[in-house]
């Protein structure tokens, strides 16, 4: 398991499970204060991950601290919505897909 938030991006692509992702067209910008961001694309099973910016389907913001907890499972994700640890903009069904890609 990744220590850092740098450290679960950079081996993303390699863990993710194409059986679990097939049918996803979606991407997500990861803002996660303090480590980077990163902009993650699903396309029909086939992760790709580009640090830094750039236009995505959703927009997920967390510290890293409380994203990392989210990716141990420390932390369930639609508590640190509600709670406002995390925050979301874009297309929140999109969002909702992100269960199968961790």
């Amino acid at each position: 398991m990744a220590d850092t938030a740098r450290e679960f991006f950079e081996t993303l692509e390699s863990r993710a499970d194409p059986a679990r992702t097939a049918g996803i067209d979606n991407s997500y910008l990861f803002d996660v204060e303090g480590a980077g961001r990163w902009l993650v694309s699903v396309e029909n099973g086939t992760v790709t991950v580009t640090e830094g910016g750039g236009e995505a389907d959703a927009t997920i913001a967390a510290s890293e601290e409380t994203f990392m907890k989210i990716v141990r499972g420390e932390q369930n994700p639609a508590t640190a919505y509600i709670t406002g640890k995390v925050k979301v903009a874009g297309d929140t069904g999109a969002v909702m897909k992100l269960q199968k890609l961790f």
